[in-house]
């Protein structure tokens, strides 16, 4: 695939909506196939239709080049109180192998970069795995700071039933 300048000004983005929750599934699977997670993916066609769509809790917006999907975002908008303001947390930014490296993604950050500016929003955050040199690259070209003092924590399912089973006892 050649992708010049002129190919990257076609890029277009299109708001998915719940007959593509097919499509954002099949996304998610090839990130996580890339990340070698697949075996952790457990959404399915309603639980994404649920979490995106029913509780508009996220957008996911479709990358198209000549009307084919060649990526798509996921974000939602979260809260800084630091500096009082929302942010934007980007869940999920997957580009398709044979078109990264063409300027596609950094067209994706302008787009977040404008509904950012639009939402009076103050960052965009995101996390990445730490074997992933060509995205970190990617992310320091951009001028992102890595936040290497945070560490991410998480509870999953199970934790979260035995915190409120311990709170019943």
């Amino acid at each position: 695939m050649n992708c010049n300048n002129s190919t990257v000004n076609e890029v277009k983005f299109k708001r998915a909506t719940e007959k593509d929750i097919p499509i954002i599934l099949d996304f998610v699977k090839q990130i996580a196939i890339y990340e070698n997670m697949l075996d952790k993916v457990t959404a399915t066609e309603e639980s994404l239709k649920e979490s995106i769509f029913d509780n508009n809790r996220a957008d996911a917006l479709f990358i198209e080049l000549n009307n084919e999907v060649i990526g798509y975002m996921v974000y939602f908008f979260n809260l800084s109180t630091f500096v009082g303001k929302q942010g934007i947390y980007i869940e999920d930014l997957y580009i398709k192998p044979e078109y990264r490296g063409k300027g596609i993604g950094k067209k994706s950050f302008e787009v977040l970069a404008s509904v950012a500016k639009e939402n009076k929003c103050e960052r965009i955050e995101w996390t990445c795995l730490n074997w992933n040199e060509p995205s970190l690259k990617f992310y320091k070209g951009l001028g992102a700071k890595r936040m290497d003092e945070w560490i991410i924590h998480r509870l999953d399912k199970e934790a979260i039933d035995k915190i409120i089973n311990k709170g019943r006892e």
